[in-house]
Order: structure tokens, then C-alpha cells, then sequence
């Protein structure tokens, strides 16, 4: 099933090099089903999940799904598939943005729209191939897939500093993978453990010493990571990519490519060497609440709509980092508070896939209709545009933390769980979302209140295409936002698990 899930969308992909590029009704729908095939998959994945076996392999222990092949035997290299809650739930939510972004750009893209499918499809299998895999080599593989039809589905399709913004994704994330594989080799050799598979090697480098080397494959890899997510000081590549890719992949980017940061560092960097990151919790931590006021602040400061939407993914990824510096601090002397900050701060992640593409949709939708981001420009929008209105007012209240919302409940439940972990310094993170709260109230009075603007009179409101896609991230939201336990209880195994091994490495 985890195979089908990963390359369903690479087959249906080499299907399209086939199919003449003047087909693109017949093109989209191929890449819809090549999209809609993982979904379902992964809905019949979710509705076995309480009764499939647990594997007890070392090679997989606490995995479900496992699938494990030997690949490049000679330096112990297997394709070893597995799931647990922290994966899981990122691959649910990358099989339900890749199909509503390909809606998304149904006559929204409409220059070399085969190339256009086919990349996508191949981001698909790079994505899902991250969250699924065991094997560090075999992450790394899927890692660098993502990372080629990003930099041309940015450089080709994006605005016009397009180029500029491209390269410079390509250049951070290709430099930060470069520096984790040098920590992960380096892991591999010092141990002798014969094999790349994570688990077995988490086994064997938690329990290493802390030197100048362990400690600086922990950063090399943490790095790398702290690229993808991002996290401040490496952000500054985001809100260009943000600007310039067009909305369906500023979706993606949003909703999912930033995870595989995340997910990365509870998967990899901190299993791998809990005791180092113990040691540097406080220095993690920092880093997570300057993100969190810095990226505040910045949006507050920006006019181009879109770039203001940008920057608030580095405010709500810095409550995640925030959360696992506190869950790497409490987890030797206060294992139950640690996995409440852990649980709170990967909910985050998940509640930033579902409301941050909706977002960025939202300013589309906008931009679509005015052709301006600029937030001088925009005005009275409720009496031009009402339903698009409140579908913007509706997710920047989810983007804000307003309580009913999924927003709220993960960085409510970071910052209860990160005080025990940083005391009153907790409280800066609490003025961080004061001006969240701030700018996106001032963005919504600038934009869809006052006097409707005479250029904007006309204009056509949500389409049948435009609610299809916002439909159900809103219910999800919602949902979630009333009744998040579902997600908890996928997550607290893993949760568990995870803070036990930090709980080991640094005493």
C-alpha cells in the first residue's frame, strides 16, 4: 500500500509523456486520478490503522505497513517502508493537497500544462517517499526528488523574479542537503552499524558521547532541516518562493514541503542524538521564539499580500521548534510534560498544512480577479466579493489561533506544555501571537472592509472550482479545531515513543 501510495503519481506521470500536449483536458484529469489514487489509499490505510500489526523488527519496531527489501546490500542499504503516527498523518496531508492543487491549476495554468502535470506528479512521489521511508539513503533519494521539480515549477511558472526566486530555493535547500548527508555519513561510519536503516542506527548513536563530532553531526543535520521547515536564520529563501510560484504551488509549499522539515527532525536529528539534544535545548528554543516575533513582525510590515501569508509560516513553524526544544529538555526528568509540548507542537505542523494553503488560496482568489497583491490597492472587498470575503476572513482567523479553530489548539497546547520546560521566556511566544493577531486583524480591515473600490465592481465571485477546493480544508479545520483527538490519538504512540528515546539519550 505505502509503494502504491509513492508511485501511483510517478506511473500515471510516465503515462502523460505519451499523451499529446495539446490533450490538457485529458492531461489534468490523468494527473487528478494520479493524484486521487494515494488519497484513497490512504483513507483505507487510516480506516485499518487500529488493527494492523505493529512490527517489533528492529529494522521497524512501533512501524505499521512495513515493507522491507535489501537494495544496496553492500553498504546495508534496504528499501524499508513504515508508518507511524508522525508519518501517517503527513501522509494524509500530502495525498489531499496534491489532488485539490492540480484542481487548483485546472485553467489557472495554461502554458506548457503536460510539463507543468508531470513535475508535479514527480513532487508527489518525493513527498509521500519522505514520510514513508526508513532508510536514510532512501529519504535522502526521495528528499533531493523533491527538490528539482519544485526549483522548475518555481523558475518556469512563477512571477516575474521567478529565476531569482528559484535558484535561491534550490541553493539553500541543496547546500542544507548536502550538509546533513555529511552528518549522517559521518553517524554511519563512527557507529560501524552496518546499515543506513534509522532505527537501528537511532539504537546505536543515542547512546555515543557527546564530542565535538557527534555535536556537530547533530547540527549538520539539524540544519539541513531547519532549511526546509524554515527555521530563522535560514527562512530568507521562503517568502521569495512564496511571491513568485503560482498559488497551486505555493499550496504545496505551505502545506507540505515545509513538514518534511519538521518531520525530519523528530524522525532523524533528534532520535539519532537525543543527548545533544538535550544539551542545546535552550539554544533551539531561542532560535524558535525569535521566528516566532521576527516572521510577527515582518508580516505585519509587508504590503504584498502574499509575502505577508509567507512570513506567518515562519511565525507558526517557530511554535513547533519551540515545542521540541521544550520536549528535549523535560523528557529526562518530566516524560508526560514533554510529550504534551511534543503532541502540541506536531499538531502545529498539521494545523499549518490544513490553514496555511487555504490561505494562500485565498489571497489567489484575490489576485485572480484584482491582478494586485498589493494591500494599498485592495479594499472594501466584502461588497465586490462577498463569499470570497468571508472565506478569507474565516481562514485568517484560523491563521490568527482563534479558539474553535484548528490554529488554536497546537500552539495553546505549546506554550502550556513549553512552560515548565523555559518558565516565563515562554511568554515571548505569547506576545509573538499578540501580533499575529494584530497584523491579520489590520490586513482584514485594509482589504475586505471600507468603500468598494470602483475597479473592483463586477467583479465574479467563487466559482464552483474555487469552493470545491475550499470546502473541505474548512470542514477540516473546523473539525479539528472542536475535536482534535482523532489527531492525538494517531500521534501519542509516536509521541511516547520519541520522548522515551530523548528521555535515554539525555541522561
Amino acid at each position: 500500500m505505502l509503494s502504491l501510495i509513492i508511485f501511483v503519481p510517478l506511473v500515471f506521470a510516465l503515462l502523460m509523456l505519451f499523451v499529446p500536449k495539446t490533450q490538457e483536458r485529458l492531461l489534468y484529469w490523468l494527473a487528478g486520478i494520479g493524484t486521487l489514487i494515494p488519497f484513497v489509499l490512504s483513507l483505507i490505510l487510516a480506516a485499518q490503522w487500529a488493527g494492523a500489526p505493529v512490527s517489533t523488527e528492529p529494522y521497524a519496531e512501533g512501524m505499521r505497513f512495513v515493507t522491507h527489501v535489501p537494495w544496496i546490500e553492500a553498504i546495508g542499504v534496504h528499501y524499508t517502508l513504515g508508518v507511524d503516527g508522525f508519518a501517517f498523518t503527513m501522509i494524509l496531508l500530502s495525498t489531499l493537497l496534491f489532488p485539490l492543487a492540480v484542481l487548483a491549476s485546472y485553467k489557472y495554468i495554461n502554458n506548457r500544462v503536460k510539463d507543468y502535470l508531470i513535475l508535479l506528479l514527480i513532487l508527489a512521489t518525493g513527498t509521500n517517499g519522505v514520510f514513508a521511508t526508513l532508510d536514510f539513503m532512501l529519504f535522502y533519494v526521495f528528499w533531493e526528488i523533491v527538490l528539482l521539480p519544485m526549483y522548475f515549477l518555481i523558475g518556469i511558472w512563477g512571477g516575474e523574479r521567478r529565476e531569482y526566486a528559484a535558484i535561491k530555493f534550490f541553493l539553500y535547500t541543496l547546500i542544507g542537503s548536502t550538509v546533513m548527508l555529511v552528518g549522517a555519513i559521518y553517524l554511519y561510519v563512527v557507529t560501524d552499524v552496518g546499515t543506513f536503516n534509522l532505527l537501528r542506527m537511532a539504537a546505536e548513536t543515542s547512546q555515543l558521547p557527546i564530542t565535538g563530532l557527534t555535536t556537530f553531526a547533530f547540527f549538520a543535520l539539524l540544519v539541513g532541516f531547519a532549511v526546509k521547515v524554515p527555521v530563522f536564520p535560514f527562512h530568507t529563501w521562503l517568502p521569495d518562493a512564496h511571491v513568485e510560484a503560482p498559488t497551486p504551488i505555493s499550496m504545496l509549499l505551505a502545506g507540505i514541503l515545509l513538514k518534511l522539515g519538521s518531520y525530519a527532525m523528530v524522525r532523524i536529528s533528534h532520535p539519532l542524538l537525543p543527548q545533544v539534544a538535550t544539551k542545546y535545548a535552550d539554544l533551539v528554543f531561542v532560535f524558535g521564539v525569535i521566528g516566532i516575533i521576527y516572521a510577527a513582525l515582518a508580516a505585519m510590515a509587508q504590503k504584498d499580500f502574499k509575502k505577508q501569508v509567507a512570513y506567518s509560516s515562519v511565525n507558526h513553524m517557530g511554535f513547533f521548534v519551540m515545542a521540541l526544544a521544550a520536549a528535549s529538555k523535560l523528557a529526562v526528568n518530566s516524560p508526560e510534560l514533554a510529550q504534551v509540548a511534543l503532541q502540541g507542537g506536531y499538531f502545529v505542523t498539521i494545523a499549518h498544512g490544513l490553514i496555511s494553503p487555504l490561505f494562500f488560496f485565498a489571497v489567489g482568489m484575490f489576485y485572480e480577479r484584482t491582478h494586485t497583491r498589493d494591500l494599498t490597492k485592495l479594499g472594501g472587498m466584502f461588497l465586490t466579493v462577498p463569499v470570497i470575503s468571508f472565506a478569507t476572513a474565516f481562514v485568517a482567523f484560523a491563521n490568527l489561533g482563534l479558539p474553535g479553530l484548528a490554529g488554536f489548539i497546537g500552539e495553546f497546547i505549546s506554550l502550556t506544555g513549553s512552560y515548565p520546560a523555559f518558565g516565563l521566556w515562554v511568554l515571548v511566544a505569547g506576545v509573538g501571537m499578540v501580533i499575529t493577531a494584530a497584523w491579520h486583524l489590520l490586513t482584514m480591515r485594509n482589504v475586505l472592509l471600507g468603500e468598494a473600490k470602483k475597479e473592483y465592481v463586477g467583479l465574479p465571485d467563487i466559482n464552483w472550482k474555487e469552493k470545491l477546493i475550499f470546502a473541505p480544508l474548512a470542514v477540516l479545520i473546523v473539525f479539528f479545531g472542536v475535536y482534535p483527538k482523532p489527531v492525538m490519538d494517531l500521534l501519542a504512540a509516536s509521541v511516547e515513543t520519541l520522548t522515551q528515546v530523548m528521555g535515554l539519550g539525555g541522561m
